[in-house]
């Protein structure tokens, strides 16, 4: 392996579900000890990160790149301009909000004591980025390839109903939130019932049925 330089600004821009910009990191240089990916909040008040927690997840080391950032770590509240490390342990709900324009933060993790292996998040989420691109060729085989190489999870069906679902092919839609429910219950069921994706297919008995 030989050693590899990039700027930022040459990543790919991957709109997310909740605002932000995602900037793969770690796909880009094909790093295989630990997961590392930047994220971009184009205007202040936009979430750069999602809250989201995971109580069994990794050790993330976050640091602000550019702009200034308000973190909220359990019930804590931080102001993180540019230049600061935010160390977030596994278990604590974390999101961040920009509080400048242009807000980027780099964040870093893995599993302390476990072998690191590429969450399969990144391939759903490239899926749905290029989605939101307007790349949605690109995002359908992408997302094609991502359930068969996981034909256990539910998030590629999920995701790929979203696709149907606003592609107006309410069948396939249907078809694949039935894989996802079926492999997550109720977690399936609550995304689908608040994701503007569905709105398209939301008057449908066959969709109200199966959320219900």
């Amino acid at each position: 392996m030989s050693a590899s330089v990039a700027h930022l600004d040459e990543l790919d821009r991957l709109p997310t579900a909740w605002g932000g910009v995602w900037r793969p990191v770690r796909r880009r240089f094909d790093v295989g000890a630990f997961g590392v990916n930047a994220w971009t909040a184009d205007e202040a008040g936009d979430h750069v990160i999602e809250r989201h927690g995971e109580a069994e997840g990794p050790e993330e080391l976050y640091v602000v790149l550019a702009g200034r950032a308000t973190f909220t770590l359990g019930d804590e509240t931080v102001d993180a301009p540019a230049g600061s490390l935010v160390f977030v342990p596994p278990g604590t709900r974390r999101e961040a909000v920009a509080a400048e324009a242009r807000t980027t933060l780099l964040a870093v993790g893995a599993t302390a004591g476990e072998t690191f292996e590429p969450s399969p998040w990144e391939e759903w989420a490239l899926a749905d980025g290029l989605r939101r691109s307007g790349r949605i060729a690109e995002g359908r085989a992408h997302l094609a390839e991502t359930i068969e190489r996981y034909p256990d999870l539910w998030q590629p069906s999920y995701n790929a109903a979203c696709f149907d679902s606003i592609a107006g092919d309410t069948d396939a839609a249907l078809e694949h939130l039935r894989i996802a429910v079926d492999r997550a219950g109720d977690d399936a069921r609550r995304a689908a019932r608040e994701d503007p994706d569905f709105d398209p297919i939301r008057n449908d008995e066959r969709f109200k049925e199966m959320i219900a």
